[in-house]
């Protein structure tokens, strides 16, 4: 077993919000140009590809990485994922990064909020608190019933909603298949799903924007591989917090390279949502303990 070093774990964390917060960045910029199906599908097939050599280099290859006695559910989750993330692109060019990963970082108030009827955990008093007030925070975010509100404004909390339910599927899994099952069925059975859709959507790239699609797929693999590295050598409670750095370095790029403004609901808004996700993680954690 792999030495718990939470120091390293934290670093790594960041380290991963800041790649993913990249990713985003050049998600928008291509899916701004070209179809959001078919740059989600050509990422996914240098993820899968990435996915499949990490298995063959593990004891037992591809079979061991693909052995699962629930296929049903390790396919849905696949699916589901490359419907949230196709989702959530759209959010970038319908409301750019900034509001889109405002809103979206409400994920683990309602992976708190559905853990009750999903997996049968147990929801205290003060995290359905915590809950309500992050809720809040996207009503401000969104303002409804000022004259201001705008349908796509939903768009990325669909999104959320969706990566939520991923995470429970995946929590749920794991209780039958090790990680590496898990990252191999989300991997294969997702670029299958997209080839099926985006190869309908192709359209021809530039040179240049053929760059930033490689560098799409880099970013994607170096993101997923040092959080894996992540959660091999630190706690999962202990490095989650740092996980909402990625609205951040998400903004930040928004704002530096997209030229997008913070709205003061939104700024208001995304402080409830990240705070009261804070205390659900630290809740979480005081219980486990």
């Amino acid at each position: 077993m792999t030495e718990q070093n939470t120091r390293l774990g934290i670093w790594l964390m960041v380290a991963t919000t800041f790649i993913f917060a990249v990713q985003d960045g050049i998600s928008r910029h291509l899916a701004g140009e070209y179809n959001v199906l078919m740059v989600v599908m050509i990422r996914y097939w240098f993820f899968a590809a990435f996915v499949i050599s990490l298995a063959g280099r593990k004891a037992g290859g591809l079979r061991a990485a693909a052995t699962t006695t629930q296929p049903l559910m390790q396919g849905f989750r696949a699916l589901l994922l490359i419907t949230e993330i196709c989702v959530m692109i759209l959010g970038f060019t319908l409301l750019g990064l900034v509001e889109s990963h405002a809103v979206f970082a409400c994920y683990p108030l309602l992976i708190a909020a559905l853990s009750g009827p999903v997996l049968g955990e147990r929801v205290g008093w003060r995290r359905w608190v915590a809950i309500g007030v992050g809720f809040i925070g996207v009503i401000i975010i969104l303002e409804p019933g000022f004259g201001v509100f705008q349908p796509q404004a939903v768009v990325p909390f669909i999104a959320a909603l969706m990566f939520a339910l991923y995470g429970l599927l995946t929590r749920y899994v794991a209780r039958a298949d090790d990680a590496a099952t898990s990252f191999f069925w989300t991997g294969t059975v997702g670029s299958v799903g997209m080839t099926a859709v985006g190869v309908w959507f192709w359209e021809p790239m530039t040179a240049p924007d053929w760059a930033w699609m490689a560098a799409l797929c880099v970013t994607g693999a170096a993101g997923h591989f040092t959080l894996i590295k992540c959660y091999e050598v630190a706690e999962a409670s202990a490095v989650q917090p740092f996980a909402y750095l990625q609205l951040l370095f998400a903004s930040t790029l928004g704002i530096l390279v997209f030229s997008e403004t913070i709205r003061l609901n939104v700024a208001l808004g995304a402080a409830l949502i990240v705070g009261a996700g804070l205390f659900t993680l630290w809740r979480q954690r005081q219980t486990v303990a």
